[in-house]
C-alpha cells in the first residue's frame, strides 16, 4: 500500500491544520494507522493511532485534547484534526500504517510496515 500524507503548512500558535493520509493499491480497512512526527534534531516521535476500523484511539500526552485521529475507509482516508497548536508540534509528521486482523493499534514506529512521505507543519509564535 502507498501512502500519501498532506494538508501540512504555516499556521500561527493557537491555529488548526487538517493533515490527510490517502492510501492507495489496497483497501484502508485492513490496516491500523498511525501518525508520527519528527522535529529536526529529534527522534520521530508517536503523535496519535487508531484501530482499524476506528473504534479506538490512543494520543500521545502532548497533543491529548487538541488532535484528533480518524478514518474514513469507504475513502481510504485516515485524518489528524490539529487544533490550539503551538510552536512545539512543529514537525515533519508522517502517516504510517500496518496489517491489522485484530482491534490494536501501535504506538511504536517499528510496528508498523507503510509510510507516507510526510508534511512539514511549521507553527509561529
Amino acid at each position: 500500500v502507498q501512502l500519501q500524507a498532506s494538508g501540512g503548512g504555516l499556521v500561527q500558535a493557537g491555529g488548526s491544520l487538517r493533515l490527510s493520509c490517502t492510501a492507495s493499491g489496497r483497501t484502508l480497512s485492513s490496516y491500523a494507522m498511525g501518525w508520527f512526527r519528527q522535529a529536526p534534531g529529534k527522534e520521530r516521535e508517536f503523535v496519535a493511532a487508531i484501530t482499524r476500523v476506528g473504534r479506538r484511539t490512543l494520543y500521545a500526552d502532548s497533543v491529548k485534547g487538541r488532535f484528533t485521529i480518524s478514518r474514513d475507509n469507504a475513502k481510504n482516508t485516515v485524518s489528524l484534526q490539529m487544533n490550539s497548536l503551538q510552536p512545539e508540534d512543529t514537525a515533519v509528521y508522517f502517516c504510517a500504517g500496518r496489517s491489522s486482523v485484530t482491534g490494536a493499534y501501535y504506538i511504536t514506529a517499528n510496528e508498523y510496515t507503510y509510510w507516507g512521505q510526510g508534511t512539514q507543519v511549521t507553527v509561529s509564535s
